[in-house]
């Protein structure tokens, strides 16, 4: 892996991170499926343009268009949509825990149902990942956390684990901004639809939700996603997946020092052991899986 690859890596991660603290501060002035509909089409619109800017086609191969699609709905509406929708009760840092379990549902799924066989260290990842997040949740369970909000937390990360599960060929044939700015589009269409169902669309316009709002609809929403495909394409879906390893530490310090959300013994233990677990999980994964890219 080169420094360029490590680079794009971290920059992802802590830019991944954030979106949970930024989508905190914007669900508490706005209804979250609302704005983040409208988060998604101004991303797209921007995402397309410059697309279109840099010369990449709409015409995508069969495989890019089932991606797109199965990425805008799976990470778009489902996995981002039941976060912001949680995080109305769920603090950023919970939130951002269970999500970054991802990639330890990923490796159980794969070894469950797809027969991928797991070393010895992967075994011993999956299972200090689960202990950390159990004991992170055992103790905010007992300080009253929000199970409704929890239980959407951990939907989402499920619907996130079948799309890089199911999804192949996203990053093969360029054109990586357009299929960026098109999978925003299809999570736009089905929250839009949503959001007058299951909430009171409100707007109280501030600040932080103007500052959040366009740094979530920018960073997040258009350059994570990028460097995300950029470096699947880079180094494939298995070395580009151990980065996720670091989403729990960032996610948590980044929530404590812009919204004061107190950490714990516990949860700094659990954070460790989680961070470790996922780190553990990635590596025993690296050897024989190739460079297959998958998002």
């Amino acid at each position: 892996m080169d420094l360029r690859a490590i680079a794009m890596g971290l920059t992802f991660a802590l830019i991944w991170s954030s979106a949970f603290t930024s989508a905190r501060i914007i669900v508490a002035d706005a209804s979250p499926l609302f704005s983040l509909a409208l988060r998604f089409l101004i991303s797209g619109i921007i995402g397309v343009a410059i697309a279109r800017a840099m010369g990449q086609s709409w015409h995508l191969t069969r495989e890019q268009w089932r991606a797109t699609i199965l990425f805008g709905v799976c990470q778009n509406a489902l996995y981002l949509g039941l976060n912001f929708y949680a995080m109305q009760t769920v603090e950023a840092s919970i939130a951002a825990i269970i999500a970054s379990t991802m990639p330890l549902l990923v490796a159980l799924a794969g070894w469950a149902f797809l027969g991928e066989r797991l070393r010895p260290l992967g075994i011993a990842g999956l299972l200090a990942g689960f202990v950390g997040v159990a004991l992170i949740m055992g103790n905010r369970i007992g300080a009253g956390v929000d199970l409704f909000g929890v239980a959407l937390c951990g939907i989402a990360a499920l619907a996130l684990t079948f799309a890089t599960l199911s999804v192949r060929g996203a990053t093969s044939g360029g054109n990586f901004m357009m299929v960026v700015g098109l999978q925003m589009f299809v999570g736009a269409a089905i929250l839009f639809v949503a959001a007058p169902i299951f909430e009171t669309i409100r707007i109280h316009l501030t600040l932080p939700l103007v500052l959040a709002f366009s740094y979530t609809t920018l960073f997040p929403g258009l350059l994570a996603t990028l460097i995300w495909f950029m470096l699947l394409n880079r180094i494939g879906a298995t070395r580009a997946a151990t980065f996720h390893f670091l989403n729990p530490v960032f996610g948590v310090a980044i929530a404590a020092v812009l919204l004061g959300e107190k950490l714990g013994p516990l949860d700094a233990l659990g954070v460790v052991i989680t961070t470790l677990g996922i780190l553990a999980v990635q590596l025993s994964r690296q050897p024989g899986q190739g460079s297959s890219a998958s998002t």
